[in-house]
């Protein structure tokens, strides 16, 4: 399953020749950028090394922070806060869980799996049902049965209070201008805020446990739900509304039995969001001791024992997948009259007593005569992979850290602080406007006084490296699709299940091929974030309409020069689009990839939750990727905002 990832916009107008004044007034226009890049290389050349802001393990702002963990600790059981408002909440949340858990294991396997299929044979028919019961059987016979039900269990509760309160504020934002500009730009932060980021405050205020876990996960799975819900309630025809209050319908009866009933399936397809993105959040959260699947895929990875990893993590790829088809065939309108609708609900209650029934006749406990072992022969191809395929590896591992990585890690470290802010501030004014480039500027100060700033130059490092290798990829496989449908048709389903996966997911392939460091995360960050570049610069050179290709063939032009002078400039928007999508994933995907050594600030929050004297440090670093997340976003959405320099020199 994927993120919600924004629209692409229609495409901008093409680019008319340039005349020689004009391309006097370009060259006018980009000797202030050169000349500051000179400037900003100049001052490096004399400054670098001198306010640097090493790491410090033992600022201020950590102890400090320790501190008032300690308060928050010591005065749980006596402040009315905490007694009467957030304890009850905790129990509230962790009764919910219990519940969820307890009735799930209460159908035993084959109850749960016949329920499954019911409810597949009721959202899409025979084959959803068949791919749910397959699906569930999987987990089961990889051994990881009753791991699998307490991560359910997990995800249902989250979705659960996700659904409650964001589908109610969905509904209220999407009949109202004024809750919608509220609520957009803390939808807009919670979206870009890395997983991690969450951990360290539920943690402070919920403590550990499947009560905080389920919070945390909520968090992170109600935004899809709010955003989707108010775009169905919005898209619900004008007139459709006006005929029903002009029959003298009142807004309750208006909401109820018309905008609603229209708004439905994309609700749904909200639904599907939801889920998505608490699945995805599910194994990080095993970290704040949340049961379930993430529990054994985490402890294998700091083993980097790839096989004891994958096995759970294709346990969690087989509940994706499940989820994902049965939400996905509900979200589509089914046709038919009551007797389709009594055979859709006739077979969920066959197949669900079916599997209640076998649950009375065989063990609750899946069948360990059916696993089947396959952690050994998994790492056996690793160690294979890793003796063979070394060299290439390698190659690739070692021509990225010493190309890339460690020369732009060694500029952003040695050079002063105020030199790489006031750089990012000029770059962000000039590609995003004066607001962004203050925005971030103000974000990079915020980093520096969190005392962070090393490491937080160590994590946008990787994020660039990340970012520039998936938008290249990313753009090199949307043109070829935009360009050649037969190319897009092979290429559909690989990204179809490349977005159908958690992205925990991708840290196992390419641990399995590079081993722990910062390349591994590197490389599922390209595996995460490559399908949704991917498919956005293909529908944006697909909405370029066909009679401007048609005329500047007919003019003469080449195939490339079709591309470069007319798709890609009439595209613009949706490859900066792109560009915006790929690098906040990126960020989210190489924060996870702490855990498999990529350290920096991912790092730093793991520590602090994992050890009580770097609570502080954790925490902080929470917030430093909050703002780094912020400063890229600003950057590269404003940039999307931004006119097209075409369209300035037409007005």
């Amino acid at each position: 399953m994927s993120a919600p990832v924004r629209t692409a916009p229609p495409p901008s107008s093409p680019a008319p020749p340039v005349p020689g004044p004009a391309r006097a007034r370009r060259l006018v226009r980009w000797a202030a950028p050169a000349a500051g890049v000179v400037a900003v290389v100049a001052l490096y050349a004399v400054f670098h090394g001198t306010a640097v802001l090493p790491h410090d393990d033992d600022a201020v702002l950590f102890h400090w922070l320790n501190d008032a963990r300690d308060w928050v600790d010591a005065n749980r059981n006596s402040s009315p806060i905490f007694l009467y408002v957030v304890n009850y909440i905790r129990l509230g949340v962790a009764e919910l869980y219990t519940l969820v858990q307890g009735g799930l294991v209460a159908l035993g396997w084959p109850g749960l799996i016949g329920l499954a299929a019911g409810l597949g044979w009721l959202a899409g028919g025979w084959r959803i049902a068949l791919v749910a019961a397959a699906g569930l059987a999987g987990v089961g016979v990889l051994g990881f049965w009753e791991a699998s039900v307490d991560t359910l269990a997990l995800t249902l509760s989250a979705v659960a209070l996700s659904l409650l309160i964001g589908i109610p504020l969905g509904i209220w934002a999407g009949r109202s201008a004024r809750v919608r500009r509220i609520v957009t730009p803390v939808l807009d932060v919670m979206q870009i805020m890395p997983t991690f980021s969450y951990l360290s405050p539920i943690l402070l205020v919920f403590l550990i446990g499947p009560a905080s876990a389920t919070i945390a996960t909520m968090i992170y799975a109600m935004p899809p739900a709010i955003r989707i819900t108010a775009l169905a309630v919005q898209r619900v025809p004008g007139v459709t509304v006006e005929a029903s209050e002009s029959l003298g319908a009142t807004g309750r009866q208006t909401l109820l039995k018309v905008r609603l009933p229209l708004a439905l399936n994309t609700i749904m397809l909200g639904v599907n969001q939801t889920i998505a993105a608490a699945l995805s959040m599910v194994p990080l959260v095993a970290l704040i001791a949340a049961p379930g699947l993430g529990v054994d895929l985490i402890r294998a990875l700091a083993r980097v024992n790839v096989g004891a990893a994958l096995v759970p993590g294709v346990a969690i790829v087989l509940i994706a997948i499940v989820l994902d088809r049965v939400t996905r065939s509900a979200a589509r309108r089914r046709e038919g009259g009551s007797r389709a609708r009594a055979v859709r609900w006739g077979g969920l209650a066959v197949l669900t007593a079916l599997g209640i029934t076998l649950t009375q006749a065989l063990a609750p406990e899946f069948p360990e005569r059916w696993q089947v072992q396959v952690v050994r022969p998994i790492n056996d191809v690793v160690d294979w992979i890793e003796a063979h395929w070394y060299v290439f590896t390698g190659f690739l591992n070692d021509t990225v850290a010493y190309g890339l990585l460690n020369p732009l890690q060694d500029v952003l470290t040695s050079a002063p602080w105020w030199l790489v802010t006031a750089a990012v501030l000029g770059f962000a004014w000039r590609v995003s406007g004066p607001a962004a480039g203050l925005v971030a500027a103000a974000c990079l100060a915020g980093v520096a006084a969190l005392h962070l700033w090393e490491h937080g130059m160590e994590t946008l490092t990787i994020v660039l490296v990340a970012s520039l290798i998936t938008i290249a990829v990313g753009l090199a496989l949307g043109v070829a699709a935009g360009r050649s449908r037969w190319f897009a048709a092979g290429l559909r389903p690989v990204l179809d299940a490349a977005q159908t996966m958690p992205s925990f997911s991708y840290l196992l392939p390419a641990v399995a091929l590079f081993g722990n460091g910062r390349f591994t995360a590197i490389v599922a960050s390209l595996i995460y974030a490559v399908p949704v570049v991917a498919r956005l610069v293909e529908d944006g050179l697909r909405a370029v309409p066909a009679t401007v290709i048609e005329a500047a063939r007919s003019a003469g032009s080449t195939d490339r020069q079709v591309l470069w002078k007319v798709q890609l400039p009439m595209a613009r928007n949706s490859l900066l689009l792109a560009a915006n999508q790929g690098i906040v994933m990126t960020l989210a995907m190489v924060v996870i990839g702490a855990l498999v050594g990529a350290g920096a600030l991912g790092y730093d929050v793991v520590a602090g939750i994992a050890q009580q004297e770097d609570y502080g440090k954790g925490f902080a670093a929470g917030v430093a990727l909050v703002l780094l997340g912020v400063m890229l976003d600003r950057i590269t959405q404003g940039a999307h905002g931004r006119r097209s320099p075409h369209k300035k020199r037409n007005e």
